[in-house]
């Protein structure tokens, strides 16, 4: 069943739900504190692989309307603080970015060159870059009245950590999920 320019079919709306569903469990209750120097905790979640894969399956506009819809149910399922609308835009982009990525690759055929390792290391980095390093650090730093530099090293750390990660993840992932694209 093709898609028509535009237009998402019920099929991929119900299997971005199944993703945003994912993601509301992995984000607000599967996910691990790490304490570091007493200072702050690191936070380590997979909340937004299922967001990166809906973007690069089905492209921008469903990873970011996936990413809305997790942030926005999530919070009203599990508020973790109070309510700020840039995590909601952090989670758009966080589904978006990787389907931009991924758009442009489309235009190849075959399968194994579009989801490679390094096409989706790249996708990861971006969207980790820009978002959770970048925004996400904003947002903390002007919910909290703390600096954005004095946040980042811990933030850094984590991204080291999870780039690699998630990319591996994603592949393995991808490999799986040829017939559900």
């Amino acid at each position: 069943m093709k898609r028509k320019e535009g237009k998402i079919s019920v099929r991929i709306m119900v299997k971005a739900g199944f993703l945003v569903a994912i993601s509301i469990v992995m984000t607000r209750f599967a996910y691990i504190m790490v304490p570091l120097a007493g200072v702050s905790a690191l936070r380590i979640s997979f909340g937004d692989l299922p967001l990166m894969l809906s973007g690069m399956m089905y492209g921008p506009l469903v990873g970011g309307l996936t990413g809305f819809a997790a942030d926005i149910i999530g919070f009203l399922i599990n508020p973790q603080g109070p309510y700020h609308p840039g995590f909601t835009l952090s989670s758009i982009l966080w589904g978006v970015i990787p389907g931009l990525v991924f758009f442009r690759l489309k235009r190849e055929k075959n399968y194994d060159k579009i989801y490679s390792y390094k096409n989706i290391f790249v996708a990861v980095l971006l969207v980790s870059v820009i978002v959770s390093l970048g925004l996400n650090t904003y947002w903390l730093s002007t919910l909290f009245g703390k600096g954005f530099i004095i946040l980042l090293p811990t933030r850094v750390l984590a991204a080291l950590i999870s780039i690699p990660l998630n990319t591996i993840v994603i592949k393995y992932l991808m490999k799986y999920m040829r017939n559900f694209i």
